[in-house]
Protein backbone atom coordinates (compact mmCIF):
# COMPACT_ATOMS: atom_id res chain seq x y z
CA UNK A 1 0.00 0.00 0.00
CA UNK A 2 2.42 2.23 0.72
CA UNK A 3 4.65 1.86 -2.22
CA UNK A 4 1.26 2.59 -4.64
CA UNK A 5 0.67 6.23 -2.09
CA UNK A 6 4.20 6.74 -2.81
CA UNK A 7 4.20 6.13 -7.13
CA UNK A 8 1.07 8.08 -7.19
CA UNK A 9 2.74 11.03 -5.08
CA UNK A 10 5.38 11.18 -7.39
CA UNK A 11 3.60 10.72 -10.42
CA UNK A 12 1.27 13.76 -9.54
CA UNK A 13 4.19 15.62 -8.16
CA UNK A 14 5.95 15.40 -11.82
CA UNK A 15 2.40 16.24 -13.81
CA UNK A 16 2.14 19.43 -11.78
CA UNK A 17 5.64 20.55 -12.02
CA UNK A 18 6.51 23.50 -14.88
CA UNK A 19 7.72 22.07 -18.46
CA UNK A 20 10.04 24.40 -18.39
CA UNK A 21 12.02 23.18 -15.22
CA UNK A 22 12.66 20.00 -16.96
CA UNK A 23 14.22 21.85 -20.23
CA UNK A 24 17.53 23.11 -19.01
CA UNK A 25 20.13 21.37 -16.89
CA UNK A 26 22.40 23.62 -14.67
CA UNK A 27 25.33 22.35 -16.63
CA UNK A 28 28.61 24.21 -17.08
CA UNK A 29 27.82 24.09 -20.75
CA UNK A 30 24.73 25.72 -20.50
CA UNK A 31 26.16 28.28 -18.34
CA UNK A 32 28.86 29.36 -21.11
CA UNK A 33 25.91 29.28 -23.58
CA UNK A 34 24.23 31.34 -21.38
CA UNK A 35 27.40 34.23 -20.84
CA UNK A 36 28.51 34.14 -24.31
CA UNK A 37 24.64 35.00 -25.64
CA UNK A 38 24.85 37.70 -23.18
CA UNK A 39 28.01 39.53 -25.07
CA UNK A 40 25.92 39.87 -27.81
CA UNK A 41 22.72 41.39 -25.89
CA UNK A 42 22.69 45.07 -26.00
CA UNK A 43 23.71 47.03 -23.17
CA UNK A 44 20.13 47.61 -21.08
CA UNK A 45 19.10 47.58 -17.92
CA UNK A 46 18.51 43.87 -18.08
CA UNK A 47 21.78 42.91 -19.32
CA UNK A 48 23.11 44.77 -16.19
CA UNK A 49 20.39 42.29 -13.86
CA UNK A 50 21.33 38.86 -15.50
CA UNK A 51 25.33 39.31 -15.81
CA UNK A 52 24.92 40.58 -11.83
CA UNK A 53 23.18 37.36 -11.44
CA UNK A 54 25.77 35.70 -13.54
CA UNK A 55 28.37 36.49 -10.88
CA UNK A 56 25.68 35.75 -8.53
CA UNK A 57 26.53 31.70 -10.05
CA UNK A 58 30.35 32.39 -9.37
CA UNK A 59 30.44 33.52 -6.17
CA UNK A 60 28.00 30.84 -5.51
CA UNK A 61 30.41 28.00 -7.16
CA UNK A 62 33.50 29.34 -5.76
CA UNK A 63 31.85 28.48 -2.26
CA UNK A 64 30.78 25.25 -3.83
CA UNK A 65 27.39 25.69 -3.18
CA UNK A 66 25.75 24.99 -6.18
CA UNK A 67 22.35 25.17 -5.32
CA UNK A 68 22.06 28.70 -5.10
CA UNK A 69 24.59 28.74 -7.97
CA UNK A 70 21.67 27.00 -10.18
CA UNK A 71 18.61 29.13 -8.99
CA UNK A 72 21.09 32.33 -9.78
CA UNK A 73 21.43 30.54 -13.32
CA UNK A 74 18.22 29.75 -13.97
CA UNK A 75 16.94 33.66 -13.08
CA UNK A 76 19.97 34.69 -15.82
CA UNK A 77 18.58 32.58 -17.85
CA UNK A 78 14.82 33.87 -17.72
CA UNK A 79 16.29 37.34 -17.77
CA UNK A 80 17.91 36.76 -20.99
CA UNK A 81 14.91 34.64 -22.62
CA UNK A 82 16.69 31.95 -23.44
CA UNK A 83 15.15 28.91 -23.66
CA UNK A 84 17.86 26.05 -23.51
Amino acid sequence: MKLLVTAVTITTALAVSPASAQKTACTSENMAKLVTSSNAMPDTPGKAAMMREIGAVNAAMAKGDMRSACKSYMRAQQMSGQKG
